[in-house]
């Protein structure tokens, strides 16, 4: 961690819905004039499509079914790692694009599945954002977790996490719902022994809990929307935080523990707003006297 040059992350799943709950990020930095730099997490994949496919094709000729892009393995982490210790100490340090789809690869000049040219952070940043899969990993090489200031975990119930992730991957990057199911299933050990744990690492988790029936994920015609869900807000150290002032600013929200607040999906902005603004705001007070 660092007083000068503070880091935020959050870290979920495929399909968890990270990228919204990164846009409310944005929305605060524009508001208060915070100048973030941005990772995403694929950008720090080891390898491009065609090399994560034959490694894949490889291990499974191996025996090994379950290589993915969840794994440490398949991941520059010990370079992520460098850039998070980098930016602490100096506010410097460099990332990359990975190209998804035709529209990024228009917007960088990239053929899909491929990276951008590695670039520098510009100057005089307040803060950097990471968004991705790994922002809270600890394992017996690297521990990312102490390096980040504010550390935010997205993680819908499973059923719901799936169905976002066949409804996006197959309106957005034109994959068939067969394939999607077999990348859901060739992930899992590395959803348990590499995603689950970060979010008992995590200050504050986001957890949306649909109050439609999904206990099918893979013939759901439909997301369950915002209005049909509740999400479960845990804090990791529930001191300091006003829980009297969010349940009246929240209307239909609850404690369901100590460390616990529930509030209607439909909320769920206007809690990040009213959790998260002070939370990033102390950060850059502290940034400020320390720069004194």
């Amino acid at each position: 961690m660092s007083q000068k040059h503070p880091i935020i992350a959050i870290t979920g799943s495929s399909g968890a819905g990270t990228t919204s709950v990164k846009r409310s990020f944005e929305q605060i930095f524009q508001r208060e004039e915070i100048n973030a730099v941005y990772i995403e997490g694929d950008a720090f994949h080891r390898f491009n499509r065609v090399e994560m496919a034959a490694n894949m094709a490889a291990a499974g000729k191996e025996g090994n079914t379950h290589y993915s892009h969840f794994g440490d393995y398949a991941n520059l982490l010990p370079e992520l790692e460098q850039v998070f210790k980098d930016y602490g100490a100096t506010g410097q340090g460099r990332t990359r694009n990975y190209v998804h789809d035709r529209q990024e690869s228009e917007k960088f000049g990239v053929t899909p599945g491929e990276f951008t040219p590695w670039r520098p952070f510009e100057e005089g940043s307040d803060l950097l954002f990471y968004e991705g899969l790994h922002g809270a990993i600890v394992t017996p090489q690297l521990n990312l977790a102490q390096h980040v200031d504010l550390k935010i975990g997205v993680v819908p119930v499973i059923n719901l996490e799936w169905i976002q992730k066949l409804h996006r991957d197959k309106a957005t990057r034109g994959y068939s719902a067969e394939a999607v199911t077999d990348t859901i299933l060739r992930r899992m050990p590395d959803y348990i022994n590499f995603i689950c744990p970060q979010f008992s690492e995590t200050d504050v988790n986001f957890q949306r809990v649909p109050t439609v029936d999904t206990s099918n994920p893979f013939v759901a015609r439909w997301i369950p929307t915002p209005d049909e869900s509740i999400v479960v807000i845990r804090f990791k150290k529930p001191q300091g935080f006003d829980f009297p002032y969010l349940l009246s600013m929240i209307h239909g929200s609850f404690m369901s523990r100590a460390n616990s607040i529930c509030i209607p999906g439909g909320k769920l902005d206007l809690a990040m707003q009213l959790i998260l603004t002070p939370m990033i705001l102390k950060l850059i007070e502290r940034r400020r006297r320390s720069h004194r």
